[in-house]
């Protein structure tokens, strides 16, 4: 077990240094004019540029700025300053301060997503072919199939019309309420958003949670316990629910992971200032080193969840052996 976890392990830090390495030089191949603004380019003389560049480091060979930015962040967690989101302010600073949003609103989302798209999954197992197995298809087939600018808009008509919640997000727009004597506030701006979130996930969850548990259902070991005279809520939960969850299992760190790091579709749509509302914003604004910050964040989040997943698949699934005859897995 020990020796399979180093293994997976060093192969998720190979592959995040080679997405570094790769993410880095890819942006040097963009013209140094984009260093400058509109602004700078018109008022700054061709030596005036050299030299800004050349102290920046920026011409120096991409070999050379790639040690210097890998030594940046290994001893130091520096990804830079940024030249036109915040000029003059570290990268790593910017993306902290809106983190806290999207988790908050990935956390939430991903819980809902699982309290509702899990147990649906597995009513529509138990009735199939029933009423409420074809209300699951057509909603799982309807959100899978529309576009999710399309599903969003729904939402926020529907939401803001009938419900009257607002459309946009704003850190002032917030509920006060008592629970357990203490004082909770939740900003009801953030509702419309997480559904929105949680939408595509549900409707995952229902499908393969509902394919996994019909495929247990007609298997041998099911029969069999079903002739010894076990009850059919008993064999649901005991056997077909258990094994069914094992497939999502290994994907929820990784659904953690990516939903904690926010939805670049949803900030934007409902203006929502989170780590997936910056990267257009930086994009659209060639901020070269938020970027690159970015892109390495959402890419070694997406290596480590598969990883973490893998180690959670191991450890619940009792029949996984990580040793075979011949070498190891």
């Amino acid at each position: 077990m020990a020796k399979y976890i180093l293994k997976r392990l060093a192969q998720s830090l190979l592959t995040i240094f080679l997405v570094v390495c790769v993410v880095f030089l890819l942006m040097r191949l963009l013209p140094n004019d984009y260093y400058f603004t509109e602004e700078q380019l018109i008022k700054l003389t061709d030596e005036q540029q050299h030299d800004i560049l050349e102290k920046a480091g920026m011409l120096d060979h991409p070999l050379v700025q790639l040690g210097r930015y890998l030594k940046g962040i290994l001893l130091h967690g520096d990804f830079g300053v940024s030249h036109r989101i915040q000029t003059g302010k570290s990268v790593t600073s910017i993306i902290a301060s809106r983190f806290g949003i999207s988790m908050r609103l990935g956390l939430i989302a991903l819980v809902f997503s699982l309290l509702i798209g899990v147990p649906s999954g597995i009513l529509q197992a138990r009735f199939k072919d029933g009423l409420y197995d074809h209300i699951g298809t057509a909603f799982t087939i309807f959100i899978n199939a529309v576009p999710h600018l399309v599903s969003y808009s729904l939402v926020m008509v529907f939401g803001a019309r009938l419900l009257g919640l607002p459309s946009m997000y704003s850190g002032r727009k917030v509920w006060k309420f008592m629970l357990f004597g203490m004082q909770c506030k939740f900003n009801y701006s953030q509702i419309l958003p997480i559904i929105c979130l949680s939408l595509g996930s549900i409707a995952s969850y229902m499908l393969w949670m509902r394919r996994y548990m019909v495929d247990e259902l007609n298997k041998d070991y099911i029969r069999l316990a079903k002739l010894k005279g076990l009850s059919s809520t008993r064999v649901m939960f005991s056997h077909v629910m258990k094994n069914a969850f094992l497939p999502l299992a290994q994907y929820l760190p990784y659904s953690v992971l990516l939903t904690v790091g926010g939805s670049i579709l949803v900030e934007r749509f409902f203006s929502v200032p989170g780590i997936g509302n910056l990267l257009p914003d930086a994009i659209a604004k060639f901020d070269v080193n938020c970027v690159q910050a970015l892109v390495i964040l959402y890419a070694s989040l997406g290596i480590i969840g598969l990883f973490l997943g893998d180690l959670l698949m191991t450890l619940l699934d009792p029949r996984i052996s990580l040793v075979e005859k011949g070498g190891t897995r």
